[in-house]
């Protein structure tokens, strides 16, 4: 085997890291893991840990992630209503809660310590809010898809904030108390709620920013869409909107402004990738892979998903300085940048906005013509 370069090594120091935190959090629990114990049972030294990982907490939340990106779905059931589909995610949720014959520890426990460290840390809070945000933002336009057309009326995000709200506390109860309730009345629970009316309606936009006409070119790097589980369709006509894992709410004024077959992309970016980015990968992979098992294709939501720590997808877009609180949209038409915005509403601003291409074609050139001005919009 020839020598390897710099950066293989690190990605197989990094992964001899990950298989040992693997087997120290499933046999210890997170709060009695060591550091000191990892990179003995990784072969490596403490200082090998620490230039992979920034704490123990980050390792942690990177094997939660990885482990939930890997699991392996059962066969999908097959979907045609918000009821069926609802029953169908909560049984996929529950089929991954530990058994109460489980030990304390294993690899099924491994996540029972995720809540007690986002409630120590407020730093964590706020981002893990938003990410249920958009965990709901997503399984209510799922939902949506599902509904008969003539009933076609009001969001159903409200439903979904409901349905995950008993399966995250059915999590808690199995960690906390096993046997407490049976998983069926949670199933049943859940598909009820497809029933209520929640006077769930998407509230008109108070103010947005004005919109900027752009002629830029449009080169993404290729990025794999969390939701789908493939690579992201970024080059074709829509709106990207670059969010910081505090605005991450904004992702759903993108898609209600945006016209009929436009593809919709939420990049997300963090000041804190060490910590903040695994817990984004885990929030949407937990739901999405069971998503993806109760949900036909024809109704996963439009809306795509692309992580981005490095911030790389995010400066192919123009934006180059990220943080927490980033909230910036393009407008992609014919290969090229038409439309940018900035700020508190800039989503909905880049999907509304009308450009005379989109309005009458492009011009003889294939180029997007200049932006017409336009009026705020629902």
């Amino acid at each position: 085997m020839g020598r390897l370069s710099r950066a293989q090594l690190q990605e197989h120091n990094r992964a001899k890291v990950l298989a040992a935190a693997v087997e120290e959090f499933a046999e210890r629990g997170f709060r009695d893991a060591k550091i000191d114990a990892i990179a003995e049972r990784a072969g490596l030294t403490r200082g090998a840990v620490y230039s992979n990982f920034p704490g123990k907490r980050a390792l942690y939340l990177t094997v939660l992630a990885d482990l939930a990106e890997r699991a392996e779905p059962p066969n999908p059931e097959p979907s045609l209503t918000p009821r069926e589909a609802l029953a169908s995610l909560a049984r996929a949720w529950l089929a991954r809660l530990p058994l109460t014959t489980d030990e304390r520890y294993g690899l099924a426990r491994i996540g029972m310590d995720l809540m007690p460290e986002i409630l120590a840390d407020e730093r964590i809070r706020l981002p893990f809010a938003q990410l249920m945000k958009l965990d709901a933002i997503l399984l209510g336009l799922a939902l949506e898809r599902l509904r008969p057309p003539a009933t076609a009326d009001g969001r159903l995000v409200r439903v979904a904030e409901a349905a995950l709200t008993t399966l995250h506390g059915a999590n808690q109860m199995a960690a906390a108390a096993p046997g407490f309730t049976d998983p069926f009345t949670i199933v049943s629970a859940c598909e009820r709620l497809a029933d209520l009316d929640l006077d769930d309606r998407w509230p008109s936009t108070p103010w947005i920013p004005r919109a900027r006409p752009a002629d830029e070119p449009w080169s993404p790097p290729p990025a794999l869409d969390a939701v789908r589980g493939e690579p992201a369709r970024l080059t074709g006509d829509g709106v990207v909107a670059i969010l910081g894992l505090h605005r991450l709410e904004a992702a759903e004024e993108a898609v209600r402004a945006a016209p009929a077959g436009a593809t919709i992309t939420a990049v997300l970016v963090t000041g804190d990738p060490g910590e903040l980015a695994p817990l984004a990968r885990l929030a949407v992979a937990d739901l999405c892979g069971c998503l993806r098992q109760a949900f036909p294709p024809s109704a996963w939501p439009r809306l795509q998903v692309v992580l981005d720590p490095s911030g790389t997808l995010a400066a192919a877009a123009g934006v180059l300085a990220v943080s927490d609180a980033t909230e910036a949209a393009v407008r992609v038409e014919a290969g090229r940048i038409v439309v940018r915005a900035d700020g508190r509403g800039a989503c909905h601003t880049a999907a509304s906005s009308r450009t005379a291409a989109s309005a009458e074609g492009k011009t003889e050139s294939g180029r997007p013509a200049p932006m017409r001005p336009s009026a705020p919009g629902r």
